[in-house]
């Protein structure tokens, strides 16, 4: 119950920082979200005005396209190209284009026994939650609280490999994949999924009882590129000794991929029309939200000036009467006052003046002109803004 009501108070304070300030914190969050999604939409359409201009290219027609790039372009940049081909070891072609012997430098799936390049092992923590016996289970913990611990372990091994035409052998064209420095998503094939349960025992009981995640299972899974695979790689080529050699290029969303150029495009133009609208959108919203902000704290702090202006006018008025308001002060203080009839701030004197609009003959003159005097006066029994007080006398 203790954490749910710190959940509770968090959630609330998250809520109300949100909305403080009239909403300027939540219109200045959603101008970020704005400029980060323009900030995407300009980084994307960058990468997709560059695949369309790079030259879809077959390994033949490469090692003869970066010949003559060479040639007329020495001091130009490196050129970006697209190339489709299937996947081979590197082991697997020596110098003179001839398979070599044995494949000991392919890795070997050991669920499906696939021959592949790329192996991935992922094992997954599966968590289920339950309300329990002593209240629901809170959404915020379980958005917040599973990204603060490692819910998934990777194992990722690699090989050198080559991108050949299929069809035909011995292969005298090839280009060397070069995976240095690549942090772009893989095109795997899952060869393996598999849920092992994990047996509950007391202490998961408890858990369960007081409404806390517990783990139900394991998710092992297998992914591999595997040889013979066709896919389009998209990178910076460049020619090592004669021999073709393509890397990744940190501007492109794309490395290795198993769609086509034509695909790559067509998925690209998608995420960069939604990242525009979106940003248009979110900008609108924030927009909208600081505006109505900024006139509402535009409003408060003229009425908080008229309200200044409008209590410095009547002190001249208060201080012509001093004379006479400590004297009947003197008196209440004097006099035998009735509990119910004492100031509520002093509780010395008499009750004199009401407030407005609310009407309430709740202080003496002293103790009103003092909350009139305030930044925002507020009538001490209501609570309710006043704009100024009435001397109330006795007949």
């Amino acid at each position: 119950m203790a954490s749910r009501a710190h959940e509770q108070a968090l959630a609330a304070m998250l809520s109300h920082l949100a909305l403080s300030f009239d909403g300027a914190i939540l219109g200045a969050a959603l101008a970020y979200a704005a400029v980060r999604s323009f900030l995407s939409y300009t980084a994307n359409s960058k990468s997709l005005a560059k695949i369309r201009k790079a030259p879809s290219l077959s390994v033949s027609d490469l090692r003869s396209i970066l010949q003559n790039h060479d040639q007329d372009n020495q001091n130009q940049e490196q050129k970006l190209v697209i190339v489709r081909g299937q996947v081979e070891a590197k082991s697997a072609v020596d110098g003179s284009g001839k398979k070599s012997l044995g494949d000991s430098n392919v890795l070997l799936s050991h669920e499906s026994g696939d021959k592949a390049v790329i192996l991935q092992r992922t094992q997954t923590c599966i968590y289920n939650e339950w309300k329990g016996f002593f209240g629901w289970t809170s959404d915020l913990r379980s958005i917040f609280g599973r990204s603060l611990k490692e819910q998934e372990t990777t194992f990722l091994r690699t090989v050198p490999f080559t991108l050949v035409e299929g069809g035909q052998w011995p292969q005298s064209d090839y280009v060397i994949v070069n995976m240095d420095g690549s942090r772009h998503p893989l095109p795997l094939t899952m060869v393996y999924h598999q849920l092992q349960p994990i047996v509950a025992s007391r202490y998961t009981f408890i858990q369960a009882l007081f409404g806390h995640e517990y783990p139900v299972g394991v998710l092992h899974e297998e992914k591999i590129l595997p040889l013979g695979k066709c896919i389009s790689a998209i990178g910076i080529c460049t020619s090592e000794d004669g021999i073709p050699e393509i890397k990744s290029c940190k501007d492109l969303p794309y490395f290795l991929a198993d769609m086509t150029k034509d695909q790559m495009v067509a998925d690209l133009a998608i995420k960069v029309r939604i990242l525009l609208w979106s940003g248009i959108v979110l900008g609108s919203l924030s927009v909208g939200v600081l505006g109505f902000a900024v006139m509402r704290n535009w409003n408060k702090w003229k009425a908080w000036r008229q309200r200044r202006s409008r209590s410095r006018s009547q002190q001249p008025i208060h201080t012509t009467s001093d004379e006479d308001v400590s004297q009947n002060d003197d008196n209440d203080e004097a006099g035998d006052v009735p509990e119910g009839q004492l100031c509520v701030i002093c509780l010395m004197r008499r009750r004199r003046s009401a407030f407005i609009p609310c009407g309430h003959l709740a202080c003496c003159h002293t103790c009103a002109i003092s909350v009139e005097r305030e930044v925002s006066p507020k009538c001490p029994l209501c609570r309710q803004a006043v704009r100024n007080s009435i001397r109330i006398f006795d007949c």
